[in-house]
């Protein structure tokens, strides 16, 4: 069958806008799923996202939850890696500098913390960074004994959190909100009346696996956060309630391996989306699925693919 192209092209205009950062399309790799970003430098093309979030930064370094702390599961993943990572600091003297020499690549640090005032203090070292886009601010990572999720997971904190890391943040602020709460729009609408620029949603959805043989956890964590195709469903759902709650930016995860299922997200609210589990399983999948998201748009007569963005039809 004939494409039948957008109109005065045989590309469509995938640009999209968050929080007045302009991004080439709505793709974005999903932290902790890329490193941070040099590592796949030889493997994807970096330029041709549409931006990538680095592994969650910490003030000082993290070891991270023992192994194991990955198993594979019926139509997705969990994992329990326990922030893992080598702190603000190191990220901006080792890795940064290398991301610069990159050009046309849009950087965004997810932050996480055990406390306020570990937020804050990784906010003001990450400040002193070049290159940096916006800051994600992780208050829904379920693998971590304090912190994160216990933000994400009352209103009040995560209100006050907000407003704090808002007040010293140089750069726009996303907040990635979990998916582990009753209301997901609630929480929405609280990031946003804090000062969010845009949020993020959902993380990974507390889960556990046992081995029947051994009697013992698959995970040495004993839970940990489900990912991939198994979660896109009810993602999906909640990317749909929080779009219709806020003024700000959605920006959608949860189960992305298609061109098919970014369109899912957009029509559901979201102006972009992450893409995180499918990496594992392909390296190259963020690439790949911004050039089938090209072909979509051409085949289903879209010339701009933010034009996607809330357009469910309801009749």
């Amino acid at each position: 069958m004939k494409k039948s192209q957008a109109p005065g092209s045989d590309h469509a205009d995938l640009r999209v806008e968050i929080a007045g950062i302009r991004l080439k399309n709505p793709i974005i790799a999903a932290s902790g799923t890329f490193g941070y970003g040099v590592e796949f430098e030889d493997v994807v093309h970096l330029d041709r996202l549409g931006g990538f979030v680095v592994k969650g930064l910490s003030r000082e370094p993290m070891a991270g939850n023992p192994p194991p702390r990955l198993y594979e599961t019926p139509a997705g993943m969990l994992n329990a890696i326990g922030l893992q990572n080598i702190g603000a600091r190191a990220f901006i003297e080792e890795k940064l500098p290398k991301l610069q020499k990159i050009k046309n690549i849009v950087v965004f640090a997810n932050v996480f913390g055990y406390t306020s005032e570990d937020y804050e203090s990784t906010i003001e070292i990450l400040n002193e960074g070049l290159g940096i886009a916006a800051y994600e601010l992780n208050v829904s990572c379920p693998n971590t004994v304090q912190g994160g999720v216990q933000f994400g997971g009352d209103p009040h904190s995560l209100d006050d959190l907000v407003n704090r890391v808002k007040r010293i943040a140089l750069r726009p602020l996303i907040v990635k909100l979990s998916p582990n709460v009753t209301s997901i729009a609630h929480m929405a609408q609280v990031a946003e009346e804090a000062g969010a620029d845009a949020i993020s949603l959902v993380n990974t959805f507390i889960a556990m696996a046992i081995d029947p043989e051994t009697r013992k956890p698959r995970i040495a964590n004993v839970t940990a956060g489900l990912s991939g195709p198994a979660i896109k469903p009810i993602a999906l759902r909640m990317v749909y309630d929080a779009a219709k709650t806020v003024k700000i930016p959605v920006i959608g995860m949860g189960g992305i391996s298609t061109a098919a299922d970014v369109v899912e997200y957009m029509l559901a609210g979201a102006a972009a989306v992450q893409i995180g589990t499918a990496s594992y399983w392909d390296p190259v999948a963020t690439e790949k699925i911004v050039v089938e998201l090209d072909d979509w748009c051409v085949e289903h007569g879209v010339a701009r693919v933010a034009e996607l963005t809330g357009g469910l039809v309801m009749e």
